[in-house]
């Protein structure tokens, strides 16, 4: 792929960041002092309890929103809106219904006027690439959910953005289908090493596809650990999970999402924290 598409790069950094709405009884901490690297070259998954903020990290990320304190950078320049150096798939799909396989890939060059020859041979080169060819004039409707995300995947990748971010991209996916995604996506990266950001709730989806695992803490969020995944690529699921290596890491961080997954439990009622309580003292007795 590195003969069509330029390799992007984008070295993220935030220091310090906080952010919070509303006011008084109103008053809701979801990121607090959160300090974080993602490195170009390097597949950074964040994973943490649901809930305890990674959807606003994103928002925060591609600059639509704001931090009440604290800075975000891109290769040192402060993220202060929306900007066509990154780029987000969101958990929903976002294909124009009315638009063919061909034309959705083909939206970012034609929307900032740049439907050329250049850009097509790309997207044809991009179809190829993620197995549309039998597609490229059908409709979302008329395509899988698997092929929807290939479909997603290829427009953002023809707008060569410098980062990329995706908030579980491949949620709502049976799980076969699911796996299958997890081997093309980590493909479309290994050939292509643009700054990409993944966000999962699945730990077996995030030890398959990081290079490096960013565990977050319970509400308000910050980084609770970050583990290197240096396991030799290509990775392929019908063996991972027998290498020791990668069961230590899966057992490492589900220690550290339990804790915090607990935390954000006992927060939500003298109840609930009662009954963690107890059930910790069954546990360790």
């Amino acid at each position: 792929m590195t003969d069509k598409l330029k390799i992007a790069s984008g070295h993220i950094e935030l220091k310090s960041v906080s952010k919070f709405y509303g006011e008084g009884e109103n008053y809701k901490e979801v990121i607090k002092d959160c300090s974080l690297e993602i490195t170009p070259g390097v597949l950074s998954v964040m994973i943490g309890p649901s809930g305890c903020g990674k959807s606003t990290l994103i928002r925060l990320i591609a600059g639509f929103e704001k931090p009440n304190s604290g800075t975000i950078t891109i290769d040192g320049r402060p993220v202060e809106g929306p900007g066509k150096d990154r780029l987000v798939i969101f958990q929903e799909s976002a294909l124009f219904p009315w638009m063919t396989t061909e034309d959705n890939i083909l939206y970012g060059p034609r929307a900032i006027g740049q439907d050329n020859s250049k850009n097509r041979d790309l997207a044809n080169f991009l179809i190829d690439k993620v197995g549309l060819n039998q597609f490229k004039k059908k409709f979302p409707n008329q395509l899988s959910g698997g092929m929807q995300r290939r479909c997603e995947l290829a427009r953002a990748l023809i707008n060569q953005p410098e980062v990329m971010v995706l908030d579980e991209p491949f949620r709502g996916l049976d799980e076969m289908t699911k796996e299958l995604m997890w081997e093309y996506y980590a493909n479309l990266y290994e050939e292509n090493k643009a700054t990409n950001f993944f966000v999962t709730t699945d730990i077996d989806e995030a030890i398959f596809l990081a290079d490096r695992l960013i565990i977050m803490t319970n509400i308000p969020t910050r980084v609770a650990a970050v583990i290197d995944v240096d396991i030799p690529r290509p990775r392929r699921l019908s063996n991972i999970f027998e290498l020791d290596q990668a069961n230590a890491i899966k057992m490492k961080a589900l220690k550290i999402l339990h804790e915090e997954a607990m935390k954000s439990f006992r927060s939500g009622s003298k109840a609930a924290a009662d009954f963690i309580d107890a059930y910790s003292k069954r546990v360790s007795s």
